[in-house]
């Protein structure tokens, strides 16, 4: 799909991130557990590791493997990290979670899918989980909660990657339109509808379309993977509320002002950042790169010229690079700082 095309087939895809990634090893390279936070309002969330994670050395330089958390995106799930996480195991102890209603997650108990619920959500985990602080990568909507995250609470964050992060724009591009209209109520049924003849091939290769700065890069195997899970989720009784319910919630974090806006909660955040804008995303505008830049204290700054709106899955081993040098140079910081302090 060109980027001069009609949304018209954008809309019929309804999912803006993939719900697998492709080119993501064989379920067996992962394992996935599922943990319940009891406190109302009551969650399960799916949590997925490389299955060799506790085994993993130290890197080259031997330094530990410090805690990670990514956070996909609306549509995506926790699949959407695993092309990423194994070239940083050396480095991070990574997990993914499947934020709720996505992925292999029931939906919460409340119905709530706000951008501020799905913070609260990673909070509760990370607490649960005593893992904090992590070094916390989120994707499109999943960037939105980590941000809310960061700024909420800086003590469970040691860094923070945001890839295409959705942060309110006032001139959202045309291709992102479709999106938006998810979150008329009803909607995502209509769409349903609309397009009860297309094959769960044809759906994922419109999001892949949408998503890819060159949908050429997917490997065979990859769509393959990413056909399967989207036609299981399309089986799901809850699959079109979430997805309205979700992308309602990010429309009203667009429209929030005062301290809870996301532009004013970036403006919070203090620990190192990392973002990475591509290129040919067409749903987060490239144009929205050097604001995030400004917004967000010292941060970095990767674009990718040529990826789309998932650049972890098109463009693993650059993201990894540069996460991994925002990952070095904070513990040298701190490490800088220690020694200070221990020779004063």
């Amino acid at each position: 799909m060109s980027s001069t095309e009609s949304p018209d087939t954008a809309t019929a895809a309804a999912l803006p991130v993939p719900p697998a990634g492709p080119g993501a090893p064989d379920a067996a390279d992962e394992a996935v557990d599922w943990v319940a936070l009891a406190t109302p309002p009551r969650l399960t969330l799916a949590v997925r590791t490389p299955a060799a994670r506790s085994d993993a050395p130290a890197d080259a330089a031997g330094r530990g493997r410090e805690p990670a958390l990514y956070v996909h995106g609306l549509g995506g799930s926790s699949r959407n990290w695993s092309a990423l996480m194994p070239l940083l195991a050396d480095r991070l102890d990574g997990e993914a979670i499947d934020l709720p209603g996505f992925g292999e997650s029931p939906p919460p108990e409340d119905g709530n899918h706000s951008v501020s619920a799905q913070a609260r959500a990673v909070v509760r985990y990370l607490d649960a989980a005593e893992r904090g602080p992590v070094h916390l990568i989120g994707n499109s909507m999943g960037g939105a909660a980590a941000t809310r995250v960061a700024a909420m609470r800086p003590d469970l964050i040691r860094t923070l990657t945001l890839i295409s992060p959705a942060l309110p724009e006032l001139r959202p591009q045309r291709t992102a339109v479709p999106t938006a209209l998810l979150a008329v109520p009803g909607a995502g049924r209509l769409f349903g509808r609309l397009t009860r003849d297309w094959t769960p091939e044809q759906r994922t290769r419109e999001v892949l379309a949408l998503c890819y700065g060159d949908p050429a890069r997917i490997t065979s195997e990859g769509f393959e993977s990413a056909v399967e899970e989207y036609a299981r989720r399309l089986e799901l009784p809850y699959f079109w509320e979430v997805m309205e319910r979700s992308a309602r919630g990010v429309v009203g974090a667009y429209t929030l002002g005062g301290q809870q806006g996301l532009w004013r909660q970036a403006e919070r955040v203090l620990v190192p950042t990392l973002l990475v804008y591509g290129g040919r995303d067409r749903l987060v505008s490239i144009r929205m790169a050097r604001r995030a830049a400004a917004a967000f204290r010292g941060s970095r700054l990767l674009t990718l010229p040529e990826a789309g709106h998932v650049a972890m899955m098109e463009y693993p081993e650059a993201v990894a690079r540069a996460v991994r040098e925002l990952v070095d140079s904070t513990a040298a910081a701190r490490s800088d700082v220690s020694s200070g302090a221990g020779g004063s």
